[in-house]
């Protein structure tokens, strides 16, 4: 089987794992997934966090990512955002052992991965986006926790165990990422002390956890040229088996930074009809790392504007205002280019945004992440 043919066939693996989810439902790429457990294990209650054990995979559960996005300034002028996430997706797993030939065998894999890479040029109005797939096996891929890393091909999380900064790497075409990341808070838990119910269905969860402001310094490169960059940063990580309910069909997911040091974490899913499901949630950590968690009912999203994307005419939200119980003026929040539409196997629009306040000012920075539409 050719390399061509491989990618191509992991990456209609990845898609049917997706599919899974109800007709219509992007799914966070596959990470709240609907359908049978297979045997893995289900966020069911909440547990203990080890760190830094937990920043590594969790093999007995379906799925889980490592999800970051950033927001970077180059010392030349120059405005960029990122993305990049990494997938573990597992295999069904088998009811019968496997035979001595097929455990032996260097092509077997309980896990396929997948990665999103993509560098939005706000200067340019250029958005980069890349995919990759592969099965971890024979080093292509895999995820380990001692020390931190998760790979695909030579696209790359890690960690430096005696500096303690993590490390992203990724490239294509002429794009390419090599960025330091340290923490500036500790570890938020979402939900629950870490437990994140996506329906009021039982086991419909995911173990997440966030680093919402991390700095990053490094290089951004397009083919424009290579720029000495930094920004800030926010890590997403979560892990479950099954969470979204048939009557969901995405959500609109938001992680702004704002110069005040506060950090604003909120995901709306959307039903059917086009309402706010109840189990909408989210956060805010003040510039220490305490939390406050918002409920639905303490965010109200305004859409201010739309844009219909030509590849698909899909039609994403391209503007909010957001009312959050507790803060005293709403958010204004716009995208810093409208085209930030990935266009891999499930289509979707992640992107980097502003936070505007009184007069227009930029008040802050962060992503928003649309699926669904």
């Amino acid at each position: 089987m050719g390399h061509h043919t491989l990618r191509c066939g992991l990456a209609l693996c990845a898609a049917l794992l997706i599919g899974e989810a109800t007709a219509g439902t992007d799914s966070r790429l596959g990470t709240l997934l609907s359908g049978p457990s297979h045997g893995y294990e289900r966020a069911e209650q909440v547990r203990s966090f080890t760190f830094p054990r937990d920043h590594g995979p969790h093999p007995g559960f379906r799925v889980e990512w490592w999800y970051f996005t950033g927001n970077l300034d180059a010392d030349s002028g120059e405005r960029f955002g990122f993305q990049l996430t990494f997938f573990r997706f597992g295999a069904e797993r088998r009811k019968t052992p496997y035979t001595a030939s097929a455990a032996a065998s260097s092509w077997r894999a309980e896990h396929l991965y997948m990665a999103h890479f993509a560098i939005s040029d706000i200067s340019a109005a250029k958005f980069h986006a890349a995919e990759r797939f592969s099965r971890g096996a024979l080093g292509l891929a895999g995820a380990q926790a001692y020390p931190l890393r998760v790979w695909l091909e030579d696209w790359a999380l890690q960690e430096d165990a005696a500096s303690g900064q993590w490390h992203l790497n990724a490239h294509f075409d002429g794009v390419a990422l090599a960025l330091s990341l340290s923490p500036l808070k500790p570890v938020t838990l979402q939900g629950d002390n870490g437990l994140s119910r996506k329906s009021a269905t039982f086991g419909n969860a995911s173990y997440y956890y966030s680093m919402t402001r991390m700095t990053a310094q490094g290089t951004v490169t397009t083919p424009r040229g290579r720029y000495r960059s930094e920004g800030l940063a926010w890590l997403d990580r979560e892990w479950s088996t099954s969470a979204l309910d048939s009557g969901q069909v995405g959500w609109d997911w938001f992680a702004l930074q704002l110069e005040d040091g506060r950090d604003v974490m909120f995901y709306q899913l959307r039903r059917v009809d086009g309402t706010a499901d109840a189990t909408s949630a989210g956060v805010v950590v003040d510039g220490n790392g305490a939390k406050r968690k918002l409920y639905a009912a303490d965010v109200i999203i305004d859409v201010t504007r739309y844009w219909t994307s030509p590849r698909g005419n899909r039609r994403y939200p391209a503007g909010w205002t957001l009312h959050i119980a507790g803060m005293r003026k709403p958010l204004e929040v716009e995208p810093l280019l409208n085209d930030q539409e990935h266009r891999g196997v499930i289509p979707y629009w992640e992107g980097a945004v502003r936070v505007l306040g009184v007069a227009g000012r930029e008040v802050g920075r962060g992503y928003v992440e649309l699926t669904g539409y």
